[in-house]
């Protein structure tokens, strides 16, 4: 039997513990994010075999999540697990993209044995490597941008200062980060290369929109927003 990767996104700590430690007794390889961003942001980054995505998380429900990933291309299978187990939120659920719907309470052996029929079913599956924060996605094979469904014109360089903010989404990023791991250079060139690039890089993720998507830390560096 063939391990699996899965990313699990529950924040109840106690059902998680269960169903991970059955995992790894059964050798899978399981991440967990016990927040529905924390879980969407790493959906996108990754590439797993099945998804495992709680529906009532307490900052992103999980139908937003699946819609957001469904929209974006990803098409990793996805479980969803819910206290709602009526018949019209199981159709619910499927409609917003899930592959399938188990109710809680339930038994992890039964999760862990749908997690592989999925896999079964989906096997072929690409991942499209979209990576989503708040309003901003970053589609690391096309290399392009959106905010809020609008695509952001950068150019390659720009592009690549996105996506190591949106890698990093929530972080503070320090200017010397930015030389060594988007220039490649371990030393200060003395020059204003990193502000000038960030001022362009600011002005195209924020024009025609109310909401700042770059917060500058004074003395420190620079925080991507999550743009909403």
């Amino acid at each position: 039997m063939a391990a699996l990767t899965i990313l699990y996104v529950e924040d109840d700590a106690r059902v998680a513990g269960e169903v991970i430690e059955l995992a790894h007794r059964q050798g899978d390889r399981i991440t967990w994010e016990c927040t529905g961003s924390a879980g969407l942001l790493r959906a996108g980054m990754d590439k797993f075999d099945v998804i495992i995505l709680d529906r009532m998380l307490p900052d992103v429900d999980g139908l937003t999540i699946l819609q957001r990933l469904r929209e974006s291309g990803v098409g990793t299978p996805v479980l969803m697990l819910s206290a709602l187990g009526r018949t019209s939120d199981r159709a619910e659920g499927l409609d917003a993209g899930a592959d399938d719907y188990l109710a809680k309470p339930f038994e992890a052996e039964e999760l862990l044995a749908r997690l592989r029929a999925l896999h079964r079913r989906s096997s072929g599956r690409e991942h499209s490597a979209v990576i989503i924060y708040g309003a901003f996605e970053c589609h690391v094979k096309a290399r392009t941008a959106f905010r809020a469904n609008r695509h952001l014109a950068l150019s390659p360089r720009e592009f690549e200062l996105f996506r190591y903010f949106i890698e990093n989404a929530g972080e503070v990023i320090t200017r010397e980060m930015l030389l060594r791991d988007v220039w490649n250079m371990n030393f200060d060139p003395q020059t204003n290369v990193v502000d000038v690039s960030i001022g362009r890089l600011r002005r195209k993720l924020e024009d025609g929109f109310a909401t700042p998507a770059l917060e500058t830390i004074w003395g420190t560096g620079y925080r991507l927003l999550d743009g909403r």
